[in-house]
């Protein structure tokens, strides 16, 4: 099979044109064309008024060598790759040592799932609720009932990924093809079949969740476990060639792990555990910091979510396009470099979606995006922040950035009233550098509602300097973004995780023996896509830490 990439054709192109486009491309007679897969379809909107589609297509000819061989040196025609998934390992018919996953946002369901389909039999602790019961909690919590700290857009079954836009792409690198066992299991569990070809696929918010409930009972019908309401209190460690926790130490580790000591009592006793912790899980970092596992400062970004609406996004983008249904809801990726030395970008941009709020931790406002598949929602919403480092930003301990989100959310929760209102500002007065006053036609999607303000009460003054310079430059790239009556609404701080859980390259922790550290939380991902390839390849790692020469590999 060839793979054909880079095969342009107009956006209102008829059903012949794909074929006529392989037979012109190759130059061969239709008879040789044996069959056509759609492997990639994206778009070229730089241009509005001549949008361009851009596909990348599987083909079964006759005469493949021959083929080969005439376009050696034409990059765009390559032998379709491998991209079956392959398991390392499989598990001895008695499993006595169960591996233990901790966390069942993306990361650890495909870590889970991958060891249940080799016969590992894994252990799945959440802190949360499953997924049913947490969307019942969250739902709640934006309809004003009470926060749960354990139950919310951050903590429980699928993560904090089931209440956002969806996305299933990143820029990860992914030269085993783990991306695509991703999606083949999201479409095994109810995804539409379009996030196999599409350029930026993504799901929504209520698709999310029957998926992860069929994920689940695919775990379990293959011999896993899922503890719900179950948090890791502490490691019991082997400390009897105990060392300082130093990245150094790589040769030798300075413990081994015995098992966990969980939040209702018990005690696990296991040697093997994938700490697939999102980033909000605050109280896990500084539980394993204290215990002397390695963790380091990263960097992340803090800022605001931006809403325009959609129909001003789709008109800039698209033009006389907009509204078609294959380009679907517009979106944008902007950055800007600062006189001052800051970046600012957009992030986890939700076209056509809301404004959440994604708060974990009492006395705390966090916003976020989400949409749902339809993408149908009045307001295009996106994060606007300022990347900031340890370095320069927050030195004084490996979780002085948790600290900072901390001091942060706790503003804007005072701002906002105190009820979990966010803090929000109209474009225009932002830029003015007056507090807002009533709304103009752009309204917030936030709830449970929005306090008008001044932003600059509840962000560093290096934040507000470079959003002002920014957007004046993003309007220059989207007419319209400066728009005065657009909404900006804070705080932003969970981008990323603000710590990174050092790994050697058998993905397990530097100084503890038997600890896997996986995904967003443990600064190895970002995003569904990302965290659930992290989760495959940690997997098969504790798979052949377990059976180290299996005959399968």
């Amino acid at each position: 099979m060839l793979r054909l990439t880079d095969i342009k054709l107009p956006l209102d192109h008829d059903e012949v044109a794909i074929e006529n486009a392989i037979l012109h491309k190759l130059q061969i007679t239709k008879s040789m064309l044996l069959e056509t897969t759609v492997f990639k379809r994206g778009y070229d909107a730089r241009n509005n008024r001549d949008i361009q589609l851009i596909y990348t297509l599987d083909v079964t000819v006759e005469n493949e060598a021959a083929l080969l061989e005439k376009f050696a040196k034409d990059t765009s025609v390559r032998v379709t790759p491998d991209m079956r998934y392959k398991f390392v390992a499989t598990a001895p018919e008695e499993v006595t040592d169960r591996p233990v996953v901790v966390g069942l946002g993306p990361c650890g369901l495909f870590a889970a799932l991958i060891l249940a389909q080799m016969g590992f039999k894994p252990i799945v602790l959440e802190r949360g609720k499953a997924v049913r019961e947490r969307t019942k909690d969250t739902f709640g919590f934006w309809r004003k009932q009470p926060l749960n700290p354990e139950s919310n857009v951050q903590f429980g079954e699928g993560g904090a990924g089931t209440f956002s836009d969806g996305k299933l792409y990143s820029q990860v690198k992914d030269r085993k093809h783990y991306g695509r066992k991703v999606l083949n299991e999201f479409v095994a569990a109810g995804a539409p079949e379009e996030i196999m070809y599409v350029s930026k696929p993504h799901i929504g918010t209520f698709k999310l969740v029957s998926m992860v409930e069929k994920m689940r009972e695919k775990i379990i019908s293959l011999g896993g476990e899922i503890r719900f309401s179950t948090r890791v209190e502490s490691l019991d460690l082997d400390s009897a060639n105990s060392k300082p926790a130093d990245a150094a130490n790589t040769d030798s580790k300075s413990h081994k792990i015995k098992g966990l000591f969980l939040s209702d009592g018990s005690y696990l006793p296991c040697t093997k555990v994938i700490m697939a912790i999102g980033h909000s899980a605050r109280d896990t970092f500084q539980s394993l910091h204290d215990q002397g596992v390695y963790i380091e400062a990263k960097p992340f970004s803090i800022g605001f979510r931006i809403e325009h609406e959609q129909s001003m996004i789709d008109s800039c983008r698209f033009g006389e396009n907009a509204g078609n249904p294959i380009l679907g809801a517009a979106d944008y990726k902007l950055v800007h470099h600062c006189r001052n030395g800051r970046t600012v970008y957009s992030f986890c941009m939700c076209p056509g979606g809301t404004v959440v709020a994604a708060a974990s931790e009492p006395g705390r406002v966090v916003t976020n995006g989400m949409s749902q598949y339809s993408r149908h929602e009045r307001n295009a919403n996106s994060a606007i922040v300022v990347g900031i480092t340890p370095e320069k930003d927050y030195p004084e301990h490996p979780l002085a950035g948790i600290d900072l989100q901390r001091k942060l959310e706790e503003l804007a929760y005072k701002v906002g009233g105190e009820n979990y209102h966010a803090p929000a500002q109209l474009i225009g007065d932002f830029l003015a550098g007056k507090p807002s006053e009533e709304l103009g036609e752009v309204k917030p999607s936030y709830t449970p509602g929005i306090t008008l303000t001044d932003l600059s009460k509840v962000v560093p003054d290096f934040v507000i300097e470079s959003i002002r310079e920014a957007i004046p430059a993003f309007n220059r790239q989207i007419k319209g973004f400066a728009k005065a009556d657009g909404m900006l609404t804070g705080v932003e701080t969970r981008t990323s995780s603000p710590v990174c859980i050092k790994r050697d390259k058998q993905y397990e922790s530097v100084n503890i023996e038997g600890l896997y550290p996986a995904g967003e939380g443990a600064g190895y991902a970002g995003g569904i896509w990302s965290a659930g390839i992290d989760g495959i390849r940690v997997a098969e790692a504790v798979a052949l830490a377990l059976v180290p020469f299996d005959s399968n590999t």
